[in-house]
């Protein structure tokens, strides 16, 4: 046995982790009495079966099979001593007790290194016994809405959700916050267009998410990125129908991060109620969001395609407020297809601190309705415009 050999055996002996490769285990939930029958409960038995998985020193396969499982809300939480995988083939299906609405997630990963979620399967949130509580725009006396996110990750670095599909669910479907390195890819998410607040997939606190090769059809953004978020990238997505890719709100909160180093590319927007957007609340406190770049997108009868709003005011009684979000280093390349709103482009930015370094390339957006032209609109925002320019740019 070499010297090098020995030295490695004693670490290993030290900080108490095994040396030996073990081979992958599976702990089937079925086997620590899960019932697939789309009414019993089942945190107890996914539970059991998470804790032996994570306490194995090999890659722990959590397999959920073939059939309906009835889920209350769970968090999964490590750390554990090996890598995971929690393999989904059924269906789960969240709680419908009114009680169970005031809680903020369904299916939780906490301190988790090394995760895989995949296998094809459906997180079905039942959102429809939970859409019509959300009412406040019109119920001045309506109670605490829905907040239960379908799937949150919560400190997860290192990790992988493939291949998984998210239905109706009663708030945001996937939320991630405060991770590091995740992929998400080959996802289905899919809400009614008039679900509230049904987010697809929401980014906080958090860097290096890669969100690829999916499909997002739901109520509200399809992806959002608002305080601390940064090195994220958005590629090859279909979003339609919902309220575009969003960065912000920002600025509500005090103290927030900056948000910086965002690419969205090569996707497609279908009858969005906005195409690419970055918000911020009037008035705000001081953040800032920079390195932005959005290139290589089709718009197909989409509502305001471009847009920069640093007057976001859902209650309308901010009157002459300003932001004080910096805004600057964004570029808007090739980006083409159709306009349903005359203004296609608009970039309203704050008269307290004005947008910066923004870049128009190569737009083509027409209008197609009834008021002619589609129309570009900048206000308190500073830039360029270069190659073509539907509608004429108006930096």
């Amino acid at each position: 046995m070499t010297t090098a050999t020995l030295l490695l055996l004693l670490l290993c002996y030290i900080v108490n982790v095994s040396c030996v490769a073990l081979p992958p285990k599976v702990f089937n939930v079925m086997a620590y009495g899960a019932v697939n029958d789309g009414t019993k409960d089942n945190v107890k038995a996914f539970s059991a079966a998470w804790k032996d998985a994570c306490e194995y020193e090999g890659r722990g396969r959590v397999v959920i099979p073939r059939g309906v499982y009835a889920l209350g809300s769970v968090i999964f939480t490590g750390y554990c001593r090996g890598t995971m995988s929690f393999i989904i083939h059924g269906s789960l299906r969240a709680p419908t007790d009114r009680k169970s609405f005031s809680t903020d997630t369904w299916i939780g990963f906490r301190y988790v290194e090394y995760l895989t979620i995949k296998g094809g399967g459906y997180l079905d949130g039942q959102g429809h016994v939970a859409w019509h509580y959300n009412d406040c725009h019109t119920n001045f006396k309506c109670g605490k809405l829905p907040a239960l996110q379908s799937l949150r990750l919560d400190f997860v670095r290192n990790s992988w959700i493939h291949h998984i599909r998210s239905i109706d669910s009663k708030n945001t479907h996937m939320n991630i916050f405060a991770c590091h390195n995740i992929t998400i890819s080959n996802v289905r998410i899919n809400a009614p267009a008039d679900s509230p607040n049904t987010d697809g997939i929401h980014i906080g606190s958090s860097a290096g998410i890669r969100i690829l090769n999916s499909t997002i059809r739901t109520g509200d953004d399809c992806v959002s990125m608002v305080s601390g978020s940064r090195g994220i990238e958005v590629a090859s997505v279909r979003c339609g129908p919902g309220h575009g890719i969003s960065i912000g709100s920002l600025g509500r909160s005090h103290a927030e991060e900056p948000v910086t180093d965002i690419t969205v590319r090569d996707t497609t927007f279908v009858s969005t109620d906005n195409g690419v957007r970055i918000k911020t609340w009037a008035p705000s406190d001081a953040t800032s969001a920079s390195n932005i770049t959005f290139r290589d997108i089709d718009m197909i009868a989409v509502a305001n395609p471009i847009l920069i709003d640093q007057v976001y005011c859902p209650s309308g009684n901010c009157l002459e407020a300003q932001s004080n979000v910096e805004i600057r280093d964004v570029v808007f390349k090739n980006i083409r297809g159709t306009s349903s709103s005359e203004v296609a482009v608009k970039l309203h930015c704050s008269r307290a601190r004005p947008c910066r370094n923004v870049k128009l390339i190569d737009i083509n957006l027409p209008y197609r309705g009834p008021r002619g032209k589609s129309r570009a609109v900048c206000v308190n925002a500073l830039g360029s415009s270069s190659g073509i320019q539907i509608p004429s740019g108006c930096l």
